[in-house]
């Protein structure tokens, strides 16, 4: 499944910074401008409530005493000090003006309050009032503010931006140093470890995981370069016993028999070679994950049986005895097993003590689950040796003798077989007793494939 590119991550971080940025104080600027407007209009409505109240108040008592004059002189002392108000006082009968209070010369910025009050001569009956409050001063401070709060807010996210872009830079430098020394790796420095003492706590588990992975890779690569140089030897061995040989018929004339023996011989080589390539090509196919071809098994017994009875000969020439303990049924691929058996047993056979029983154990150790292992008097297997027991070619004696029989696939073939059944190879060892298996997991057939191996053809064992 594609995707899509997501660019980079500090870019996208300082983006993200500054957006939030941009939202976060124009709400701030909003909030600030909409409380200080708010906070002006109810100083002026509060303003002119009260001026209404006390010009209500001031025509209240002209009205009880009927001093016209006294009035208009309170009230011209009433607006000193209030240059922002006006006033205008008309007769409501006929519209006559009784007083006026110059108002500024302008139609916007104002607010008027419109209110009858009683004149202070009874014939005259309700004046018409009308205050008015200049709040030219007020929306110039208000937009002086709104401007003020608008530059601040770009400044502020002009330097929150430039902040963020630098501490996200900052932030991502144990980043970069970690592609710094990635780049140092290849195949022959794995034995390099990214260093994690410098880096956040957030990327400590990847820089462990990471150097986990290596030390994965590096035995991979350290076991593949061995595994290269073994398929190497293997090869060269029979392909020079080949070469010498055909080398030599060709020097001088031979008669038939001594051809015929020549030709045995060679083909001898020939057939190591191709079982060789046939053992490769079968673990090739089930590191590839082919799977077990599943089929009702009634007795496990019965089958170890019929590879023993395979290996009767090579038994009684080492002056062994072999014994089957136990007994299972399940759905297994019987060529596979078979195969393994009787890789198990040929091991078995050449390194058990003369004259000592190999025992074949059958155990159901748990439910859907068999162990199957060759039990052998012998040497005790260095513990050294015991994790790589299974690893393509490994012998654990240096010397590889019966390298000429045997080429080190056999315990490779029997793990690979445990892994197609979904199980594991098992091995232990100690005062000369060594036990060699594999689990099976029990199960139905599973579509899937696997190489099939004949039971009359065992695969070759490899040497311990």
């Amino acid at each position: 499944m594609s995707r899509s590119r997501v660019g980079s991550l500090g870019r996208r971080l300082s983006y993200w910074l500054a957006l939030q940025s941009l939202v976060g104080l124009v709400v701030v600027c909003a909030a600030v401008y909409a409380a200080t407007h708010l906070g002006f209009q109810s100083r002026q409505s509060e303003a002119m409530a009260q001026k209404q109240v006390q010009l209500q108040h001031l025509l209240a008592e002209a009205a009880r005493d009927g001093d016209v004059a006294t009035l208009k002189h309170k009230l011209d002392d009433f607006f000193i000090g209030h240059p922002d108000m006006a006033l205008a006082l008309t007769r409501a009968s006929d519209g006559s003006e009784f007083y006026r209070r110059a108002a500024p010369n302008t139609a916007l910025d104002q607010r008027v309050a419109r209110f009858t009050v009683p004149a202070p001569a009874p014939a005259q009956g309700k004046l018409d009032a009308v205050l008015v409050l200049d709040i030219r001063e007020d929306a110039v401070l208000l937009r002086r503010i709104g401007i003020t709060l608008a530059l601040a807010a770009l400044a502020g996210i002009l330097l929150v931006s430039v902040g963020g872009f630098l501490l996200v830079r900052l932030g991502l430098r144990p980043v970069r140093d970690l592609v710094n020394q990635t780049r140092q790796l290849a195949a022959d420095t794995l034995h390099r470890r990214l260093d994690g003492s410098a880096q956040p706590e957030e990327l400590e588990p990847l820089i462990a995981q990471f150097n986990e992975l290596l030390g994965r890779l590096e035995l991979t690569y350290v076991q593949m370069e061995g595994f290269n140089a073994d398929v190497a030897h293997e090869l060269c061995t029979p392909l020079a016993t080949l070469i010498s040989s055909t080398e030599l018929a060709l020097r001088k004339a031979r008669d038939a028999s001594e051809l015929r023996e020549m030709l045995g011989s060679n083909l001898e080589e020939l057939q190591r070679l191709a079982s060789i390539v046939h053992d490769m090509l079968f673990l090739s196919q089930a590191d590839r994950g082919a799977v077990a071809r599943r089929v009702s098994t009634p007795s496990l017994a019965a089958l170890a049986q019929q590879v023993c009875d395979y290996h009767e000969a090579a038994l009684e020439d080492a002056g062994l005895t072999l014994e089957i303990a136990g007994d299972a049924t399940g759905s297994f691929d019987t060529p596979l097993l078979q195969r393994a058996l009787s890789n198990l047993i040929g091991n078995a056979t050449r390194y058990a003590q003369h004259g000592s029983a190999v025992r074949v154990e059958i155990v159901q150790s748990a439910p859907g689950e068999v162990q199957l292992q060759v039990v052998n008097r012998g040497t005790t297997i260095k513990p050294a040796h015991l994790p790589r027991l299974f690893d393509r070619f490994y012998r654990g004696d240096a010397s590889r003798s019966h390298s000429e029989r045997n080429h080190g696939l056999g315990l490779a073939i029997v793990a690979a077989i445990a892994r197609m059944h979904g199980g594991r190879p098992l091995v232990s060892s100690s005062e000369g007793i060594s036990s060699i298996g594999m689990s099976l997991k029990d199960g139905m057939a599973e579509p899937g494939t696997s190489a099939p191996a004949s039971p009359a053809a065992p695969g070759v064992v490899p040497e311990r």
